[in-house]
């Protein structure tokens, strides 16, 4: 007796029909396969399948977005969606600097700008996640959206680690040292923007995810988003090398702006410690760090420009400078 297909499988069969063949999915079928995987309708097999083949072919801008839109169609969001300025993403972990970033979020909600931060750890051994620093900051974590949204309206800041937003793209991303492999999973997590932030940043490692973010961007109808090369993967900038940001605002075509070394010695730094402890010392005054300052500074001038706060690369970094210096540096996002 001939067997039915599964359902699912005809997205493996697009993805493996060999070279002359095979395609890239569309948006529509994108968005029907990343439903089917997280309401549980597609086989532990054929997700294994589907991701690395999805790995060799490399995902299109278009597949991120419809990866992008299946995923946020699960999600378990709170009746009342708070007011979110700035939806950051964490991914990647540091393994040569530590996350300076973070603290760049901190002044960013210390000046009143609201900011959902998501993303996960401990897939990649040897790397220091967003988590982990938090945590040491006596940050709370949310554990669930409905707190995520609490949080942000009471110190507008909260991180929600990926298993709250999707408990079975974690299971996904987790695979990583199943597979071997990273999958499409760690590109589009990073767009998931659930609180609907009118700006989007993002930190890639690798040059060519650029213009596919940027795509998956303009199909999503994300009023603003920048992306770069950041340091490890993350949205911090290196400043010991030119920053080359590329820009996206709404239907508006991108565009690419360079931005300066900071710092005079262009040596690569690497700290041989990563002691987590000194991001809260450096934030208190307690420890210095000439490589932290222009990181953290850095990627707040991004950040601050990309929202539109000026239209001046100079101006952007002289804002940052001025919320560092300025800082209270016993302030922390902590609700009562």
């Amino acid at each position: 007796m001939k067997q039915e297909l599964h359902p699912f499988a005809k997205f493996i069969a697009i993805l493996a029909r060999g070279k002359t063949k095979t395609r890239a999915l569309t948006l529509a079928e994108s968005q029907e396969a990343m439903e089917m995987i997280l309401r549980g309708e597609a086989l532990p097999e054929q997700i294994g399948a589907f991701l690395m083949l999805m790995r060799l072919k490399e995902e299109t801008g278009v597949e991120i977005a419809g990866f992008t839109l299946g995923a946020r169609s699960t999600f378990n969001l709170p009746n009342k969606l708070p007011k979110v300025d700035v939806d950051w993403s964490s991914y990647a972990g540091k393994r040569r600097q530590l996350p300076w970033y973070v603290l760049s979020v901190l002044l960013l909600a210390q000046n009143g700008i609201k900011v959902f931060m998501h993303g996960t750890s401990g897939h990649t051994a040897g790397r220091v996640y967003t988590q982990e620093v938090l945590e040491g900051l006596g940050v709370p974590i949310a554990n669930s959206l409905e707190m995520a949204a609490s949080e942000i309206e009471k110190t507008n800041f909260t991180y929600a680690p990926l298993e709250v937003l999707s408990p079975k793209l974690y299971e996904m991303i987790e695979m990583r040292p199943i597979l071997g492999l990273r999958s499409p999973v760690h590109s589009f997590s990073r767009m998931l923007n659930p609180f609907n932030a009118k700006t989007m940043m993002q930190g890639i490692f690798h040059r060519g995810f650029a213009d596919i973010h940027i795509e998956a961007a303009n199909l999503l109808n994300q009023p603003q988003m920048s992306v770069y090369r950041g340091e490890g993967g993350e949205i911090e900038r290196r400043p010991n090398k030119p920053c080359l940001v590329h820009s996206t605002k709404g239907a508006e075509k991108a565009t690419s702006e360079n931005w300066p070394v900071l710092l005079s010695d262009t040596r690569q730094e690497i700290d041989e410690e990563m002691n987590v402890d000194n991001v809260a010392k450096f934030w208190r005054g307690e420890f210095e760090s000439s490589y932290g300052v222009a990181a953290v500074t850095g990627s707040l001038a991004i950040a601050l420009k990309s929202m539109g706060k000026t239209d001046s690369v100079d101006n952007a970094q002289q804002m940052a400078n001025a919320m560092w210096n300025n800082r209270n540096k016993y302030y922390l996002p902590i609700g009562e």
